[in-house]
């Protein structure tokens, strides 16, 4: 390996290093009570040297937030080869849940963590979109087949989302204690096909 190559090589793995000490403190402190100071005294370096990868707090949260949406990403995006779309619909719900209870830091982090807005650069919020149109986009295939009851479809992408999303948010923040925690995954999946099948032409 040459020196440029163990150069990029470094580089790489100080940016992780920075990526996920940074999501540690975000989740534990909070967006406002983390900074950049408080990152480089946790993994024991300047703060110099992170304001060589990010040139703000605001930066790096993004990148943080971004990461989390890439690995969802990567669960989701192979399911848009299943032909059938009330098929897939059903996939990317389980998808979904598998996704958060294996990753609840960076499903609190990406959708329950308050966090400022302008840190996701407004408009350019490339993984987020991705991850929320190829849900949007199977619905519409499910109703141009006629799998699942023709509605406005603005509606019900927001209903199917909004509902995953609450059954997993209670869970992460233990609401179901009334329910064994092994059942939990199993009766979330029952809940997500009762619901597809009410909405079934």
């Amino acid at each position: 390996m040459g020196i440029s190559e163990r150069k990029e090589r470094e580089k790489q793995e100080m940016k992780s290093l920075i990526l996920e000490t940074a999501t540690q403190m975000f989740l534990e402190h909070g967006f406002e009570k983390t900074s950049l100071r408080n990152i480089a005294e946790k993994i024991e370096y300047s703060p110099a040297t992170i304001y060589l990868y990010y040139k703000d707090k605001n930066q790096l949260f993004y990148d943080v937030h971004e990461k989390g949406f890439e690995l969802l990403s990567e669960k989701m995006t192979p399911l848009m080869q299943i032909e059938n779309p009330l098929e897939r619909l059903y996939k990317m719900g389980e998808i979904y849940l598998d996704f958060a209870f294996h990753n609840p830091e960076y499903y609190d982090l990406m959708f329950i963590m308050t966090a400022p807005m302008e840190a996701l650069h407004d408009d350019n919020w490339d993984c987020g979109f991705a991850n929320y149109e190829m849900l949007r986009q199977t619905i519409a295939e499910c109703m141009e087949k006629g799998l699942i009851k023709k509605a406005d479809l603005e509606v019900t992408t927001v209903s199917v989302f909004s509902f995953v999303h609450g059954l997993v948010s209670l869970a992460i923040r233990q609401r179901f204690k009334m329910y064994p925690e092994e059942t939990l995954p199993e009766l979330f999946r029952q809940s997500i096909d009762n619901i597809l099948n009410l909405m079934k032409a």
